[in-house]
């Protein structure tokens, strides 16, 4: 345990990978994440008691990876001057973080020294193993920082999270990452100047490490290497391409991403947006979402948010749900593919969706009223005698098939819950609708 309480050293070492290496040493060297760094914010003041009060006990870090959720760690330790501790929820259980609370208390005890408790993917600690940050965090022995990747609402237990602050880096935009390849070839503990980067493989590398910072450095190693191996001192986009071949997929099919990119599907085709419809499909697909979730989306997508305005959306909707059941993927993608296409550009309308809730609210504040009399089961012993099915008119023996008859309890005689729209086959029912109820009400 010895070992882990002091900065790590590992960006001073030549054999480092770059990533490593570049890390910054101040706040001040930390590009992007800017809304964090203000004057006055919460690291500012872990890292420096003089930028004012005491900082917090406990920071989350929440954001994707090569973000600097561990660079802003590394840089809090060394701005405290206190011990550092490293642990990795991967690899560490209970026991290692309660002797990591022993050795921190005595430290402050013995020694009036604090210590920075590093703990990498929180997410993965069990509930018992989060409790047991509890103590030293409720006592500041340790101030923690922790760092996911999942929405901490969903992955921190409330105890800790109600002691913790949550901070959330965003990715890198173009420019911060820009910045940060362009120093590591500059900067005596990066690449010192062995190479020079061509322009379009500089864009070609800002272009593909999609907001990580560690993507585009490790990147930016690889084709140095081969550069420098090939005995050439100029980085072309070639080298660069055989670094680097795809772009990162930014989606956890367990957290935030998955909400995100599903609602982004779903509000995609309800605003008839064909290409990013299936744009996000494509995202989920490729992610390995389950193409069944996908698939109940369409179906519920397509009763909620195109409805009547076109009825055969909802028959290809469970058509394609059973379809995906039972081809599965990859030939499934195609049959997803037609639903979205079909939903997408169909003519939209809720008001199905909103007739119903409109009922069930007049239900839940207790606008039912009594069933009328002549609608009542009549087949049972005793109801004729208690009037039930009197005066009910058959609607088949009726002209047009509709009878004019009140079905609605009294007290909602005249309410309206169902108002079609005038988009796609709605415009016909609007019509229909109209002649019905006014049989209906003898008008």
């Amino acid at each position: 345990m010895d070992d882990l309480f002091s900065v790590d050293d590992a960006p001073d070492r030549p054999s480092a990978p770059l990533a490593v290496r570049m890390r910054p040493r101040t706040l001040d060297d930390v590009v992007g994440q800017g809304h964090l760094l203000e004057p006055g914010s919460p690291l500012r003041r872990l890292v420096d008691p003089t930028a004012g009060p005491a900082g917090p006990a406990s920071v989350v870090l929440w954001g994707p990876p090569g973000t600097g959720k561990t660079t802003l760690a590394h840089v809090v330790a060394g701005g405290t001057g206190g011990a550092f501790v490293e642990l990795s929820a991967i690899t560490a259980g209970v026991k290692d973080v309660r002797a990591v609370m022993d050795r921190a208390r005595d430290e402050l005890a013995l020694h009036r020294r604090g210590t920075v408790l590093f703990l990498d993917e929180i997410h993965r600690f069990t509930k018992a193993q989060q409790d047991a940050l509890l103590p030293g965090v409720e006592n500041r022995w340790v101030v923690l920082v922790a760092a996911t990747t999942e929405n901490p609402s969903f992955s921190v237990v409330a105890p800790l999270l109600s002691r913790s602050l949550v901070l959330t880096l965003r990715p890198l935009d173009d420019e911060a990452v820009r910045v940060l390849i362009e120093r590591a070839v500059l900067e005596p503990r990066g690449l010192a100047g062995q190479v020079e980067l061509q322009p379009d493989a500089l864009e070609h590398l800002v272009r593909l490490a999609s907001g990580d910072a560690r993507r585009a450095l490790t990147a930016l190693e690889a084709a140095a290497g081969a550069t420098l191996s090939a005995g050439e001192r100029e980085v072309t986009t070639e080298h660069a391409e055989r670094a680097i071949d795809a772009a990162v997929l930014r989606y956890d099919r367990e957290g935030d991403q998955h909400y995100d990119v599903a609602s982004a599907f779903i509000k995609s085709m309800r605003g008839s947006d064909v290409d990013a419809s299936l744009h996000y499909l494509a995202r989920m697909l490729e992610a390995g979402e389950d193409a069944r979730f996908i698939a109940r989306r369409i179906v519920i997508a397509a009763s909620e948010d195109v409805g009547m305005a076109d009825p055969t959306a909802l028959q290809t909707a469970v058509a394609a749900a059973q379809a995906v059941q039972l081809i599965g993927m990859p030939e499934a993608r195609i049959v997803l593919a037609q639903a979205v296409v079909h939903l997408a550009t169909a003519p939209k309308s809720n008001a199905s969706y909103l007739g119903i809730d409109a009922a069930i609210a007049d239900v839940r504040a207790g606008r039912a009223g009594t069933v009328p009399a002549h609608l009542r089961d009549a087949h049972y012993p005793g109801a004729a005698k208690l009037g039930h099915g009197q005066g009910y008119r058959y609607a088949h023996d009726e002209p047009h098939g509709v009878a004019e008859q009140q079905y609605l309890p009294d007290s909602l005689v005249g309410r309206e819950y169902y108002t079609p729209t005038d988009r796609g086959a709605e415009r016909e029912i609007t019509s229909r609708l109209n002649r019905l109820r006014r049989i209906l009400r003898g008008r």
